[in-house]
C-alpha cells in the first residue's frame, strides 16, 4: 500500500460538481492499494497517517505534533495512480496497482483504521472509483510518501 500524506490548511473533494467531503487544518491522504496488500499494510499506514509528526509545537520544536495532536481533520481519497509504473515510455501502466474489488475493499478498511485511530467525525473520505475534483491548500508545502508491503512500481517489465 503507498499514501502520500499533505499538510494541509484546508481540503475538499466534489464529484458531479457537490462538494461531498471538505476538512480545515490536518492532513490530505492519497492511498492506492497494490496487489498482495492486506489489512496489516493498511493498518500500518492508517497508523502513520494519524502518528506522523508534521506540525510544530508551542516552544518552535520542529516536527512534533501529529493530526491528532492539533486537533485536526483528515480526507482521505483512494488514487490507484500512485502505483502506476512510468519507467517505460509514456503511457502509465497501472498494472501494480490491485484489481478495484480488493482495492475497494482493503481501501475502506484502510479509512476505517484511520477513524479507529483517530476520531471518526474528524476523518472524511472521498469517493471510491468516482472522477473526483481535489482541491487543496498545501501547508509548507510538507508532503510525504507512506509505504507498507513490497511494491516494486518502477521496474521494468
Amino acid at each position: 500500500m503507498k499514501a502520500i500524506i499533505q499538510r494541509v490548511l484546508s481540503a475538499s473533494v466534489t464529484v458531479d460538481k457537490e462538494v461531498i467531503s471538505s476538512i480545515g487544518r490536518g492532513v490530505l491522504v492519497f492511498a492506492a492499494v497494490a496487489p498482495g496488500d492486506s489489512e496489516k499494510e493498511a493498518q500500518q499506514i492508517a497508523n502513520k497517517v494519524v502518528k506522523m509528526k508534521l506540525w510544530d509545537d508551542e516552544n518552535g520544536g520542529r516536527w512534533k505534533k501529529s493530526v491528532t495532536d492539533i486537533n485536526g481533520e483528515v480526507l482521505c481519497v483512494s488514487q490507484f495512480t500512485l502505483l502506476a509504473r512510468t519507467k517505460k515510455g509514456t503511457k502509465p501502466d497501472f498494472h501494480g496497482a490491485a484489481a478495484p474489488e480488493d482495492a475497494q475493499r482493503l481501501y475502506h478498511y484502510f479509512v476505517d483504521q484511520v477513524k479507529a485511530g483517530y476520531d471518526a467525525d474528524k476523518v472524511k473520505d472521498g469517493k471510491f472509483q468516482a472522477m473526483m475534483e481535489v482541491a487543496l491548500v498545501n501547508d509548507g508545502p510538507v508532503t510525504l510518501e507512506l509505504q507498507a508491503g513490497n511494491q516494486n512500481n518502477d521496474k521494468s517489465d
